[in-house]
């Protein structure tokens, strides 16, 4: 008997809960080792630079401007059902994310290798170290009000209190260096508070975000809360940037891009949170998450309440 061919993955992004294709029915091949993604960024054939012979991993989508749009549609329906639930519930889905992401730390770490983000190793590690960042924020779920939040003491008989609160729809464009690890450390944060985001996954090693939204799919996170597309920057960072519905940015971007974010945002209004895409960016650094991070996206609100009748 012949041996058998194993059925190749057919990867498509996470919206609202759903697996879907890109509208334009566009895509891109990603190959072991990520060398397809870098080359068909540049536009180049499968045969250049020694890529002939390469095991495909699967087409990516390449989405579109029209399917960054569709996310946040799915984020806005999301939204309000999941900033109202409480503090301590959000808390309990993302500790169960990272018992699921636990559970399948092999799947994760082999994706990780497989498209040539990291090592064998170093895929390992990064999928502990991103284990315990959900189990972080998950910590924080009902603590970072106590910490960010105040009673603030006037002169007169009033009470006077700072309470924060869900910003909206936040939208995170993801770092190449640790494409797991990376996006989770942004995306935790967001949503730990209430809000629901749509990330651009790495461009160059998109396929973990692939196998993340697989695992979000079969977890207990409502469908919209985190939506996951794949595609070139260089389509979607404007998108990103000029969309008024988008309340804030996460980004790890170039300083070209980040000028491009805080133009588009300044015209919508947006918070905007820019990291520059370096070598000195490590997000297995303890520096790298904090309650801090939470505070970013987060608006407060303060009430005045008389005392007495």
């Amino acid at each position: 008997m012949a041996p058998r061919i194993p059925v190749t993955k057919t990867p498509k992004v996470y919206v609202g809960g759903q697996f879907i294709r890109s509208e334009s029915g566009r895509v891109f091949p990603v190959r072991e080792a990520g060398r397809g993604t870098r080359d068909a960024g540049r536009g180049m054939r499968d045969e250049g630079r020694g890529m002939r012979g390469a095991a495909l991993l699967g087409n990516i989508p390449q989405c579109t401007r029209k399917d960054l749009r569709n996310a946040v549609e799915a984020s806005a329906k999301a939204g309000p059902d999941w900033a109202r639930r409480t503090p301590y519930n959000r808390g309990q889905i993302i500790y169960r994310l990272a018992e699921m992401l636990e559970s399948r730390a092999a799947e994760m770490a082999e994706s990780l290798v497989i498209s040539g983000a990291a090592t064998k190793a170093g895929a390992t590690k990064e999928v502990a170290a991103s284990i315990d960042r959900l189990i972080y924020y998950a910590g924080w779920s009902d603590k970072y009000e106590q910490v960010l939040g105040n009673t603030n003491p006037v002169a007169g008989p009033f009470f006077n209190f700072t309470v924060a609160e869900a910003m909206g729809i936040i939208g995170i464009i993801a770092d190449d260096s640790a494409p797991l690890l990376g996006l989770l450390s942004q995306v935790a944060p967001v949503i730990i508070a209430g809000n629901t985001c749509v990330c651009l996954a790495s461009e160059q090693f998109p396929y973990p975000a692939i196998v993340l939204g697989e695992l979000l799919a079969v977890s207990d996170l409502p469908g919209g809360v985190v939506n996951i597309l794949t595609g070139f920057r260089k389509e979607l960072v404007p998108t990103f940037a000029t969309h008024t519905h988008i309340r804030g940015l996460n980004a790890v971007v170039s300083q070209e891009e980040k000028k491009q974010l805080q133009l588009g945002a300044a015209e919508s209004i947006k918070r905007v949170r820019a990291r520059k895409r370096d070598e000195s960016l490590d997000w297995a650094d303890e520096a790298s998450q904090s309650v801090y991070e939470i505070r970013d996206y987060v608006e407060f609100k303060t009430t005045w309440h008389p005392i007495g009748a």
